[in-house]
């Protein structure tokens, strides 16, 4: 018996002293791991000369995740254990000889969250990926995810600063306390998870040339927002003056194979309070005005490829929707076309496969994904359809509308829509004053009527202060950011959650109906032009419709509901949030029309935009 003890007690004593440390770390799932790798050798450019990687293993998972170069001799690959259980890891490089990059190995337990914990951090829920039925987002526990976003391009620079505080909860908007904290906690409370940014703009700086500039040889260097009315662009550095690549021979060109990591450090930490907080950032590499100069004076498109990896390479491993380029225009001297950018991306997913937990993948660009990239090119890459930029009026929804009835579906959003406070372009020849009535009503018709034509992925609201007009600039044309985000129409863009109850997957199952409304558009509307619209999504069972009408709509008959049935009819007000207090039962008739008699004023043509919900009585 003593002897049986004296194993026993050997056996753990051997077998504890086995584990390693790594073996006994215990993280969460959907949690960031940082993996940081030291290489042996010196290179003379490790940006260009290392790619590294770790081989990721898990339950149900192996894959390549590839590392990024964080300055000196420096290498970090992020990795996230996607289901609860033991993962591991091998590193490896394409410098085979330094054993600093290659044979390293890992391993942790990954543990799930409670559900108070997922509830505290929609997060902790999983990678965004599409619905089962291609038309929306959720999160990999496939809890429901639609996102409301706002146009913060700049929000990897100065422009936003990162303070490192607390927000204020009662924090108004101004130039006091501004801090990235406090402008996403102010976004939060209206229903906001998400804001666009993009990840560098490495040709522009408050310097000695214009901020539109074209060299000697014709080649486009940068199309730039103006800094205020000196001529020179906007200062695009981070908070400590680092830009994302260093300069080349003919400034104000970056050097495209010298990236600068000190700089991407500063976006990791918005990225890390993002994360934090339960944000999905729509996340750009570059601005399309940079793409002139890259291909002409670089390696295409391998130069550009690399850039594309390194930021997912950095990013990847956040929650994220990503868009390879803005490609908001396509002037012809300040960008390049769709087809090279294309080419790019492609040689990119082909190289790489896109993002490691697959997260969507799309394109900010002008009119339509569909339209822009063109037939017979190869998107395969594309796994979110958008809109965005022009018309930025009603020829946005057709468009809409085709990318819902694709085959197979994909999500799709309207990425840039009408900018509130912008005073351009228009709407069907009209220019709204900054933030009148009609300019908020430009703002929210345009985010509305986009979701209700296909667009149930969500919405990106944005506004005059696109350009980050921050602390300590003169005001120039353009409105300030706290300006701007006091602005009416940016809260009630976010009252779409609440309308469609987004907490619930029903929304993610209605499809288009709004040629079963008669009519459809009053008879006094433009064709481009948002007055007079009405718009109709509507469950296959046809229990359950959700409608949307623009100012100006002539009060519609409904057709293809359930022939002689009692419809609950609840309407909604998009200006302040509200159901209305007061119900209504309506039956339908022999041939399932459902008549309405008029808005909730009294009126039979709209003197404001209103909602509807009409469901089946139980």
């Amino acid at each position: 018996m003593e002897s049986l003890c004296k194993f026993i007690s050997l056996f753990i004593v051997v077998n504890f002293c086995s584990c390693t440390q790594d073996d006994l770390k215990q993280v969460h799932v959907f949690e960031i791991q940082e993996i940081v790798l030291t290489a042996e050798k010196n290179y003379e450019n490790p940006y260009t000369d290392v790619e590294c990687w770790v081989q990721l293993n898990g339950p149900e998972f192996n894959k390549r995740i590839y590392g990024f170069w964080d300055g000196e001799q420096t290498f970090k690959v992020r990795v996230v254990a996607i289901k609860s259980g033991k993962w591991s890891w091998t590193s490896g490089s394409n410098s085979v000889e330094d054993q600093g990059l290659n044979g390293k190995t890992g391993s942790f337990t990954a543990l799930a969250w409670t559900e108070q914990e997922k509830e505290e951090n929609p997060n902790r829920r999983g990678f965004i990926h599409s619905t089962s039925n291609g038309h929306a987002l959720q999160y990999a526990d496939e809890t429901p995810f639609f996102f409301i976003g706002v146009t913060w391009w700049a929000a990897s620079t100065w422009r936003y600063p990162l303070l490192n505080k607390t927000p204020d909860p009662d924090w108004i908007p101004g130039p006091e306390n501004f801090s990235f904290e406090n402008l996403i906690h102010y976004r939060k409370k209206q229903g906001y998870n998400s804001i666009g940014i993009i990840a560098g703009y490495p040709n522009w700086a408050a310097d000695e040339f214009s901020h539109t500039l074209v060299d000697e040889q014709g080649i486009g260097i940068r199309q730039a927002w103006e800094k205020s009315t000196s001529g020179t662009a906007k200062d695009m550095h981070d908070e400590l003056g680092n830009r994302p690549f260093e300069l080349s021979d003919k400034p104000p060109m970056a050097n495209f194979d010298k990236i600068n990591p000190a700089y991407f450090k500063s976006i990791d930490k918005k990225m890390d309070y993002l994360d934090s907080v339960g944000f999905v950032p729509f996340f750009e590499t570059v601005r399309r005005d940079h793409g002139p100069s890259w291909k002409a004076y670089f390696d295409w498109p391998g130069s550009f490829t690399r850039y594309v990896q390194y930021i997912v390479a950095r990013y990847g491993a956040y929650n994220i929707i990503f868009s390879p380029i803005h490609l908001d225009w396509i002037p012809r001297i300040h960008s390049l076309s769709a087809e090279e950018f294309n080419e790019a991306i492609v040689s990119w997913h082909n190289e790489y496969g896109s993002l490691p937990y697959e997260q969507p993948v799309t394109l900010l660009i002008d009119e339509a994904t569909h339209r822009s990239l063109g037939p017979g090119n190869d998107i395969s890459w594309l796994t979110m359809h958008s809109v965005g930029n022009s018309p930025r009026d009603h020829g946005f929804y057709p468009m809409l509308e085709e990318q819902f009835h694709f085959e197979p579906p994909l999500p799709t959003a309207n990425l840039e829509a009408y900018y509130p406070g912008w005073e351009y372009p228009g709407v069907a020849g009209e220019v709204a004053k900054r933030n009148t009535d009609r300019d908020n009503y430009f703002g929210r018709t345009q985010a509305w009527g986009s979701v209700f034509s296909g667009g149930l992925a969500g919405h990106i609201y944005g506004t005059g202060a696109y350009d980050g007009n921050t602390v300590g600039e003169d005001e120039g044309e353009r409105p300030t950011i706290w300006e701007a985000l006091q602005y009416p129409a940016g809260e009630q863009v976010g009252f779409l959650s609440r309308f469609l109850d987004t907490k619930t997957s029903v929304y993610q199952n209605l499809q288009l109906a709004s040629d079963d409304l008669h009519p459809r558009k009053s008879k006094d509307s433009q064709p481009n032009g948002l007055d007079g619209w009405a718009f109709m999504m509507r469950l296959p069972d046809k229990k359950l419709a959700k409608l949307y009408f623009e100012n100006k709509c002539t009060i519609p008959k409904i057709s293809g509901m359930l022939p002689g049935s009692e419809y609950e009819l609840k309407w909604f007000d998009p200006v302040s949030g509200q159901w209305l207090n007061d119900s209504s039962i309506i039956t339908s008739d022999e041939k399932g029309i459902v008549t309405l008699e008029a808005f909730p004023d009294g009126n039979k043509k709209s003197m404001k935009d209103w909602s509807l919900e009409i469901q089946l009585k139980q």
